[in-house]
């Protein structure tokens, strides 16, 4: 009598990027607290736009002070306001609940026990991470230019940039869409560095203290004049440099400057995210 054959052992079969990475996005963007957090950066340069409107000019100086009666500043006056703490936070606490939240939800164990792989697991998380960045500044775009042109008005659809030039709407909008894009870059280092911080936690609360401690920190070493030599070093250091899309000829030494060191902030904090994750136990 001859034994039954056996069944061919079963192997473990990896999920399609594609599906992992949708089920990332859709589980971060189904999050309450994301989609209020989505809500009030749209409401930023409306409050703005009003603020401007009821101050009937006399805004001041300053960006703020060049949207009265200048509409098209007003989405890179909200960019640049909400890139000093409002969107670094977001980021932080995504990255937050990316690792260290689930974490102390114990739903990560069963993520590094599935097929998915450390570094598929990572890109799942960092992206989830990046389209918070993505929609969080895009919202402050568009709703900035659609505050500015129906409630603050003025220029007749142009930008007058702070050099006292006048430019179309076609290249104002392309301006805006580069501090945009300018932006998320920063906020893709910081949730980097926010991400490693949070592979080496289980508590999300010390990943937000972290990210808004390293952002006084960092804001008061680059007031010091004694500590000029730090500037380099420093990510916040060039956050004001969106402000450069307003002026004509448009310089672009600044965002390029700032640019090159958020690649660096990312590239640092991504490759501790994955030593960490490789090396974490199931």
């Amino acid at each position: 009598m001859t034994p039954a054959p056996q069944p061919p052992p079963r192997t473990a079969s990896t999920a399609p990027l594609g599906r992992l990475l949708a089920a990332e996005v859709r589980w971060v963007l189904l999050r309450p607290r994301t989609l209020v957090m989505l809500g009030l950066f749209a409401l930023i340069p409306v409050v703005i736009a009003i603020g401007v409107v009821v101050a009937d000019g006399s805004g001041g100086r300053g960006l703020i002070g060049a949207t009265a009666g200048n509409g098209l500043v007003l989405p890179v006056a909200a960019m640049t306001l909400a890139l000093t703490l409002l969107l670094p936070l977001a980021v932080a606490m995504a990255a937050a609940d990316a690792i260290a939240g689930e974490t102390a939800h114990g739903t990560l164990r069963g993520l590094l026990l599935a097929p998915v792989g450390r570094l598929r697991l990572v890109g799942m998380k960092a992206s989830g991470v990046f389209v918070v960045a993505v929609l969080a500044t895009g919202l402050i775009a568009v709703v900035g230019v659609l505050a500015g042109l129906v409630v603050v008005g003025g220029a007749d659809g142009q930008l007058v940039t702070l050099s006292g030039t006048t430019i179309g709407l076609g290249d104002a909008l392309g301006r805006v869409a580069l501090v945009a894009a300018w932006t998320v870059g920063q906020l893709a280092a910081v949730g980097a560095v926010a991400l490693a911080i949070s592979a080496l936690t289980e508590h999300p609360l010390i990943v937000l203290a972290s990210v808004l401690g390293g952002l006084i920190v960092f804001g008061v070493l680059g007031a010091i004049p004694a500590l000029d030599f730090l500037q380099p070093y420093l990510l916040t250091s060039g956050w004001t440099a969106g402000a450069d899309a307003l002026r004509d000829p448009l310089p672009l030494g600044g965002m390029g400057e700032s640019t090159l060191r958020a690649l660096g902030y990312a590239v640092v904090g991504g490759g501790l995210t994955v030593a960490l994750m490789l090396r974490r136990d199931a």
